[in-house]
């Protein structure tokens, strides 16, 4: 983190006010004598414009340095988990009631923030950020995707009928890209491992794998290279039930031809 601070002849107090950081505490990670919290290191990781694959490594570094618990005890930021969306070598999510952020138009955001109580620059905010993660979709080396959803995900109007039907448009849109595979598991699946909740399974070419969780009241990670390996099975076995990528198509075109209706 020193060597990328001073490789852009920054000095601790410069980078500190840059980031919004204490200067001391900097000092102090780049020292050793603590440890940084992720989203604090992607913060500064961020500001020094650090390469990908060296983000990546210091992120990693970080999170064993701390040896967390299986799941992390704070709320971590969306800056930590956009970090490991521009990291990964691969993503995939399991979404079984609303559609994965990466996924959703600007109408569709702001719906979901309809009923809370947040102001309108805060959700205009939300709006902006979930537009710009798309970004990794889309890039030179695009994130190769793959989205696994309920076919309750895409029923479970959000907005208006005219609205959600452009939002389901839009998803076949996206899952035309050949980085991104969308699959349906269809409805009366019986019991399966997805039925406990949400989660994205983050694959790095030389990093452990990476398990978020997104809870009703908070989110975490999971980093116990064993409980890993029990959403990867997951995910096998939810790829099992799926339908396949162009009968998922189907599904969700006569979706639209309902709402349209």
């Amino acid at each position: 983190m020193k060597k990328a601070r001073e490789a852009r002849n920054l000095g601790v107090r410069e980078l500190g006010r840059l980031t919004g950081l204490i200067a001391q505490n900097i000092s102090s990670w780049e020292s050793g004598r603590r440890v940084p919290k992720i989203e604090e290191l992607a913060t500064i990781l961020g500001a020094l414009r650090v390469e990908p694959a060296e983000r990546a490594r210091l992120v990693n570094l970080a999170r064993t340095a701390a040896e967390p618990n299986w799941l992390e005890q704070h709320t971590p930021t969306i800056a930590t988990f956009v970090e490991y969306e521009r990291t990964a070598s691969a993503m995939t999510q399991w979404a079984p009631g609303l559609l994965p952020g990466l996924l959703q138009t600007p109408a569709y955001i702001r719906a979901l923030f309809a009923t809370t109580s947040r102001p309108k620059p805060d959700v205009e905010k939300q709006v902006m950020i979930r537009l710009a993660r798309r970004e990794v979709l889309s890039a030179r080396h695009a994130l190769p995707y793959q989205a696994l959803l309920s076919e309750a995900v895409l029923h479970q109007q959000i907005g208006d009928r005219q609205m959600m039907a452009e939002q389901l448009r839009h998803l076949l849109t996206v899952s035309r890209a050949r980085n991104v595979s969308l699959r349906v598991l269809p409805e009366r699946s019986g019991y399966h491992p997805g039925l406990y909740g949400p989660f994205v399974l983050f694959d790095f070419d030389d990093l452990p794998s990476i398990v978020y969780l997104e809870l009703y009241r908070g989110n975490g990670y999971v980093y116990n290279r064993e409980h890993v390996a029990d959403y990867r099975g997951a995910v096998e076995t939810l790829s099992a039930l799926a339908l396949s990528e162009s009968d998922s198509e189907h599904l969700v075109q006569g979706v639209i031809t309902e709402l349209e209706a």
